[in-house]
């Protein structure tokens, strides 16, 4: 199965194609360049824009005195609620730190303490600080800068921006072996073009578009999982939508993108309060306001529905040097009619990271030979069923250098692609609709009937087809796949873990120790399995 599109008017080719220009991207970029192998990196807008530069938080690692990897293995699988892959949080935890002084050796600069040591935060779910931060709240932005410096000084990585991935080419024994894409740009390589490699990294990043409001920016539409998916990889953990408790409310009318305010803001001694000016966070968790996102979350959710607001308060007037230590929240407050050092900060849960994602072994690699995963769009099982704050960062870096490694072990020599039939694709104008459908009924607290509602929805939507290929149509298809995988594993899970929440299923049960695995043919039939963990 895979998109509608018109014949490519155009081709090129490397050993490997990289798909994505955040730090799971760029990573692997560079450390594929370490092994003398040509690297085809597609970006789907300019090559500096995606999650990676909104990262406000940090990156995690145990660096700090007193601070070991083993604890920073307990407080990850304490966050991920009994599904993280233990293997592969081991190597998270465990080649992190060398990861981090890697990017620092590449150039990134990070803030530091009045003794001129890296300076070291705690973010939720922590119980050490082991944080590092660049520019106060604008960590994502050096690591990408840093990371984009190194690549434009490799002439072995050839760039193409403002290019959407459309579906992944396949030989004739079933190997990935280069993708269709869509660039909007002048001279040969402009409209439907065709990459051919020996195999084909996807670091598209997460799917945040596929509810009303996310903190990810408008190119995150999952494009890479949707392409996986086509392929015929396996997806797991994909119920697991980590909702991020404060995001600055600002109306209802405000979809899309939204601006974030880091739990680094209560690391640093902001309280979350209700309408009755009540710390609620207090006797919910040992870490109270610090809990792990999802308990925050869906308490934060709770609050909203006794009190009726579509919000509650942030209190930060008490953190000292708020404008100097937290540049970006402060302006953004600011556009928004806020000073955060004088008053309380309106703030709600929206979509910000996917756990779960294309299914991939220790060193990255999928279900289908030639078709690796980087990051976010990866479930490597290192976030189980809730993400540790500040490990995504660190996931591209260390899985990114893991994949480079294995492909520069392992690469067969360039297969010839085969065509494949029954094309799909759907309005635009399903977008709106799918996105409301999503966030009222596969959002922070879902039950049977809102699941089975919206999957009723997501079915009727995909009535509405067209045979107008476009990028609006490209986008919109795809994040209806990514719904419909999300609903439907959701409605499995009847139980509630980390940020997976059910109200009709409230607790946490043994039996679903269990990882559920789905995936789809190329004739569009869905089949899912359990792997215990």
């Amino acid at each position: 199965m895979k998109l509608l599109t018109g014949s490519p008017g155009w081709s090129t080719s490397a050993d490997v194609i990289v798909i994505g220009s955040g730090v799971a991207g760029l990573t692997t970029a560079l450390n594929l360049r370490s092994y003398g192998l040509s690297v085809l990196l597609v970006t789907k807008a300019q090559i500096d824009e995606g999650s990676t530069k909104w990262a406000q938080g940090g990156i995690a690692a145990a660096l700090g005195p007193g601070d070991t990897p083993d604890q920073h293995k307990k407080d990850t699988l304490a966050a991920g609620a009994g599904l993280c892959d233990i293997k592969a949080v081991d190597i998270l935890v465990s080649e992190g730190p060398e990861a981090v002084r890697k990017l620092i050796a590449q150039g990134a600069v990070f803030d530091k303490s009045e003794t001129g040591e890296i300076a070291l935060t705690r973010e939720g779910g922590h119980l050490r600080n082991r944080i590092l931060h660049a520019g106060g709240d604008a960590t994502g932005a050096e690591v990408s800068r840093a990371l984009l410096s190194a690549v434009k000084e490799d002439s072995g990585i050839e760039v193409i921006e403002h290019a959407l991935v459309i579906d992944a080419l396949k030989s004739s024994t079933g190997r990935v072996c280069g993708v269709t894409l869509h660039v909007i740009g002048a001279g040969s390589r402009d409209g439907v073009g065709r990459a051919l490699a020996r195999a084909v990294v996807v670091a598209t990043g997460g799917l945040g578009q596929v509810y009303s409001q996310t903190t990810n920016p408008a190119v995150s539409t999952g494009d890479g999982v949707a392409l996986a998916l086509r392929a015929g990889a396996k997806v797991a953990d994909v119920e697991f939508i980590q909702f991020h408790p404060t995001v600055l409310w600002r109306d209802l009318a405000n979809r899309g993108q939204q601006p974030l305010i880091s739990e680094a803001v209560r690391g640093e001694g902001a309280v979350l309060l209700n309408a009755k000016n009540e710390q609620f966070m207090k006797g919910k968790h040992p870490q109270a306001d610090l809990a792990p996102r999802d308990v925050v979350a869906i308490e934060i959710f709770n609050q909203m529905r006794l009190s009726g607001q579509p919000f509650v308060w942030l209190d930060a007037t008490g953190v000292k040097d708020f404008a100097n230590r937290f540049p970006t929240i402060y302006s953004s407050c600011i556009q928004n009619g806020i000073d955060p050092t004088k008053e309380k900060i309106p703030v709600a849960p929206a979509s910000h990271y996917a756990s779960g994602g294309v299914l991939v072994d220790l060193n990255g690699k999928s279900s289908i030979d030639g078709l690796y995963i980087c990051g976010e769009s990866a479930c490597t099982g290192a976030h189980g069923a809730n993400r540790l704050a500040s490990n995504s960062l660190l996931e591209g870096l260390v899985f990114g250098a893991r994949i480079a490694a294995a492909l520069s072990k392992d690469l067969p020599a360039q297969q010839e692609a085969v065509n494949e039939k029954n094309n799909i694709l759907l309005d635009p104008k399903i977008l709106l609709p799918l996105q409301i459908a999503m966030s009222e009924g596969a959002g922070v607290l879902r039950s049977e009937a809102s699941l089975t509602k919206t999957l009723q929805t997501l079915v009727e939507l995909s009535k509405l087809t067209s045979k107008e290929p476009c990028i609006e149509a490209w986008e919109a298809t795809n994040l209806h796949l990514l719904a419909t995988v999300i609903v439907k594993s959701a409605l499995l899970r009847t139980e509630s873990r980390g940020s997976h929440r059910r109200s009709d299923y409230p607790n946490t049960e043994d039996k679903w120790l269990s990882r559920i695995i789905q995936q789809i043919d190329s004739s569009g039939n869905w089949s899912s399995n359990l792997e215990v963990i």
